[in-house]
C-alpha cells in the first residue's frame, strides 16, 4: 500500500530575479504582497534577497541581474478571490495583460501577464480550475 503526502497548496516558489526592488514593488503593487524577511537570511546563492507574501502565498525572491527567464518555469499562478478586478488593476498599472484577454476554460478562466522578470503568472477565478 503506497501512502502519498496529500499536499494542498503550494507552500512557497523561489524565483531569481534581475532586480530585487523593482520585482517586490511590482508584487507589492498588484497583490499587496509585504516584505516577510529583508536580505538578511542565509542562502546558498549568497545574492541580496527578500522573502514576501501573505499569509497564503509565499515567494522567495533572489536578485541574479544577468539571469534569463529561460528556467524550468513556464509560469504560476494565483488563485484571486476578487477575480472581477484583475483587469482594472492590471490597467491602473500599466501591466499587459497575455493573449488577448481572458482565456476560459470549463469550469473557470484566467488572466496571464508577465511580471518585471518575464515569468508568466496566471491569475485565476477558481482555485486549481475547479479540478
Amino acid at each position: 500500500m503506497t501512502n502519498f503526502l496529500k499536499a494542498t497548496a503550494i507552500d512557497h516558489i523561489n524565483m531569481k530575479v534581475k532586480n530585487l526592488e523593482q520585482s517586490v514593488k511590482f508584487y507589492k503593487e498588484l497583490f499587496g504582497f509585504e516584505v516577510k524577511v529583508e536580505d538578511n537570511f542565509p542562502n546558498k546563492l549568497k545574492v541580496p534577497s527578500k522573502i514576501i507574501g501573505n499569509d497564503s502565498v509565499i515567494l522567495c525572491l533572489y536578485e541574479v541581474p544577468d539571469m534569463s527567464p529561460e528556467g524550468g518555469i513556464t509560469h504560476f499562478g494565483f488563485h484571486i478571490r476578487n477575480f472581477q478586478e484583475v483587469t482594472d488593476k492590471c490597467k491602473e498599472l500599466g501591466i499587459e495583460i497575455l493573449y488577448g484577454g481572458e482565456v476560459t476554460f470549463d469550469d473557470s478562466k484566467s488572466v496571464y501577464i508577465s511580471d518585471v522578470n518575464g515569468y508568466v503568472v496566471e491569475l485565476s477565478e477558481i482555485f486549481g480550475g475547479g479540478l
